[in-house]
């Protein structure tokens, strides 16, 4: 796993000075960038996304305590750290109340602000990780999320865990319902990564809002945009970003994508500068994604950008040997200390009905039945599942009528309905009288019994 390095801001109007630094913490493995005034640290630390930030107090333009209280008003501002020579207890105050991460007062030993640098780094970490919450579950572990005894899919899960701990991009398909957003935690969780687990809705939001969502915006880049907002792929820098129906993102956006993801950087919309991301790169869809690259509508460059491993999970039709498995696994998550059972009967029907919504249907059906259980066993007449019947399974079979014979049928049943009363049938087609007996001629309809 690639490890991006922890991006440092000196602010120091002694050029030897603040040289001197620069060198060490480089020499540390930070990568430092270096400005003499206030109002430079300002512009750098708006227009590029820094860890940390050392401002001396005293500096031409702006001083180390007006930086630091307009960037503490930005998205996402990184953990300051104030550096003085005429140290008194009431700067160190002032700094503190401000939002500094801590004080040092010249001279100081090189040792203490590495130090310094790492545990506020540490800080910031920590902080972009609980804006998300569910980072924490992510890394609480946990037991399987996936119950099997389907012999493909049992390799699908060891598959996961072998390339989970690359930083490959990985493009999970499957039909809609079958896991592919939980198997996409779960290559979080085996990855190692210590960043986010992020994900994007691409089929939710517009192509607008999507491009501000993905790559975050400057303020004033568009009406409205009264601030600057990092957006999610930003905000998942060493961790994961998980694109739930890429499939659906514009040509535009898809071009955009696989730039960043060929650069590792992108620019914020309305924004020059470039941002650089550590971010391993999770796809899924329910959609044929090589079939949409020979219609043209999705990209060939970034189908194989993301399609470096792919995983495919079965529909639950396919696994049927797995239906009692989850069912009673959903009883108990639904029924808590006193689940009920599954009556033969309706174990038998579950494993006849042909779940279109796969796995989330077949949950939604027994948390439905656990609610509206009449006692301890639920029967086949308590689901909420209906079998086609075999006229259905014949009329689904049959090829498609034109317009032309769907008309033919529907005149010729109103007909038949009100004894071919023609007025009366004109009324429920919602057609003139006048239209009917042309389509009665049109058609060659014959009265029952002679005439038109």
């Amino acid at each position: 796993m690639s490890e991006s390095k922890i991006k440092v801001l000196v602010a120091e109007d002694e050029v030897q000075l603040g040289q001197i630094l620069s060198n060490f913490l480089g020499g540390r493995g930070y990568a430092v960038r270096t400005v003499v005034d206030g109002r430079a640290a300002l512009d750098a630390l708006r227009s590029e996304a820094y860890d940390v930030a050392l401002l001396d107090i005293v500096m031409p333009e702006l001083d180390g305590l007006e930086v630091l209280k307009q960037v503490r008003a930005e998205a996402d501002p990184p953990e300051v750290i104030i550096i003085t020579g005429n140290g008194t207890i009431e700067t160190a105050i002032s700094a503190m109340k401000l939002g500094a991460y801590d004080y040092m007062a010249k001279p100081y030993r090189m040792a203490e602000i590495d130090v310094l640098v790492r545990r506020a780094w540490e800080k910031r970490r920590l902080a972009r990780e609980n804006v998300l919450l569910q980072s924490q579950l992510e890394r609480a572990g946990g037991p399987v999320e996936i119950d099997t005894q389907y012999a493909p899919l049992q390799a699908v899960l060891e598959m996961i865990a072998r390339v989970a701990p690359s930083d490959s991009p990985v493009l999970i398909t499957g039909e809609s319902g079958t896991g592919k957003e939980i198997v996409a935690h779960m290559l979080h969780r085996l990855s190692g990564r210590a960043g986010p687990f992020v994900d994007v809705g691409c089929a939710a939001l517009s192509e607008g809002m999507l491009e501000s969502e993905l790559f975050g915006h400057e303020r004033g880049a568009f009406p409205g945009a009264d601030e600057q907002k990092l957006g999610l792929m930003e905000l998942a820098a060493g961790g994961t970003l998980f694109l739930d129906g890429i499939a659906e993102l514009s040509p535009k956006l898809q071009g955009k994508l696989l730039r960043a993801l060929d650069q590792l950087s992108f620019y914020r919309v309305g924004g020059t500068q470039k941002v650089e991301v550590d971010v391993r790169i999770l796809a899924a869809t329910n959609r044929d994604l090589a079939a949409c690259v020979n219609e043209g509508t999705f990209r060939d460059d970034l189908f194989y950008r993301v399609n470096t491993i792919a995983i495919e999970l079965p529909a639950l039709r396919e696994r049927a040997v797995d239906i009692p498995l989850l069912a009673r696994r959903f009883l108990q998550q639904f029924g808590k200390t006193n689940p009920p059972t599954l009556a033969p009967d309706a174990i038998d029907l579950l494993g006849r009905y042909p779940w279109p919504g796969n796995v989330r249907e077949l949950k939604n059906v027994i948390e439905r039945a656990v609610l509206l259980a009449r006692g301890p066993q639920i029967r086949a007449t308590d689901l909420p599942l209906q079998l086609a019947s075999p006229e259905a399974v014949a009329r689904a079979a049959a090829p498609a009528l034109s317009l032309a014979e769907l008309e033919r049928r529907h005149i010729e049943s109103v007909l038949h309905e009100t004894s071919w009363h023609q007025g009366r049938a004109a009324t429920a087609l919602g057609i003139s009288s006048k239209t009917l007996y042309r389509k009665i001629r049109e058609y060659g309809f014959r009265r029952p019994g002679g005439g038109e």
